[in-house]
């Protein structure tokens, strides 16, 4: 339920385009990684997926079970919880190698939360958890890196500037882009498997923020897959 209500509520807070490169193909029972800057960057990767027909469950931390009516609908939608720092932390993968072998989607973000940093503006992907890689090597499965920029434009910075960018959101209407990559299979080794998909979504990053014209995706931060050997 989660995609059909972000791909409806969507235009109301912001602009969304959405563009993929040429061999991208959201093939079912694969793995979408994409980098998180904003609690509204879900909603916009959903609503950019959906638009591609493709409707994943999303690998999310526990606490948002507790949240009224979004738990309920985590829950409907089975969506897999992620318990951090929790010996049941392993258990996501299984259900996620589960969810796969269904042939559903699995959305991750490897980033783990939300950096802290002031601003809306854009900042490359940070350091990758070996989750999506060790996922890959156990089931086979292909990975398909997922770029956004702008979700930031709708909520970032401390609460109060969270709060107050969604309240203005409507009237802003930012703009907003998501890039879909094409699928690849990563090593079987975490540490190189799991460099391989960093570059390959900062890649996709990168051709999101510059269509957005933000200057961080000028900058060389991480390599592109075709440099990770």
């Amino acid at each position: 339920m989660l995609s059909p209500l972000s791909g409806a509520l969507l235009p109301a807070v912001g602009r969304l385009s959405v563009t993929a490169d040429p061999a991208a193909v959201l093939a079912p029972g694969s793995i979408v990684v994409a980098n998180h800057t904003s609690l509204a960057d879900p909603a916009v990767v959903l609503a950019a997926l959906r638009r591609h027909g493709a409707q994943p469950v999303v690998m999310a931390a526990a606490g948002l079970w507790r949240i009224p009516v979004l738990g309920n609908l985590l829950a409907r939608g089975g969506h897999i919880r992620v318990h951090r720092h929790d010996r049941r932390a392993a258990l996501a993968l299984d259900e996620a190698a589960a969810a796969l072998e269904r042939g559903r989607l699995v959305l991750v973000y490897p980033e783990g939360g939300i950096a802290a940093r002031p601003g809306a503006g854009e900042e490359p992907p940070g350091a990758f958890r070996t989750g999506p890689a060790r996922l890959a090597a156990l089931t086979g499965a292909a990975v398909v890196p997922v770029g956004q920029a702008g979700a930031r434009r709708i909520t970032s910075g401390s609460p109060a500037r969270q709060l107050a960018g969604l309240a203005t959101a409507p009237l802003r209407r930012p703009r907003l882009h998501v890039h879909i990559g094409a699928p690849f299979v990563p090593d079987g080794n975490p540490a190189r498997g799991t460099a391989q998909t960093r570059a390959a979504v900062t890649a996709a990053w990168r051709t999101a923020a510059a269509r957005l014209g933000e200057p961080a995706a000028l900058t060389a931060d991480a390599p592109t897959p075709a440099e990770v050997r």
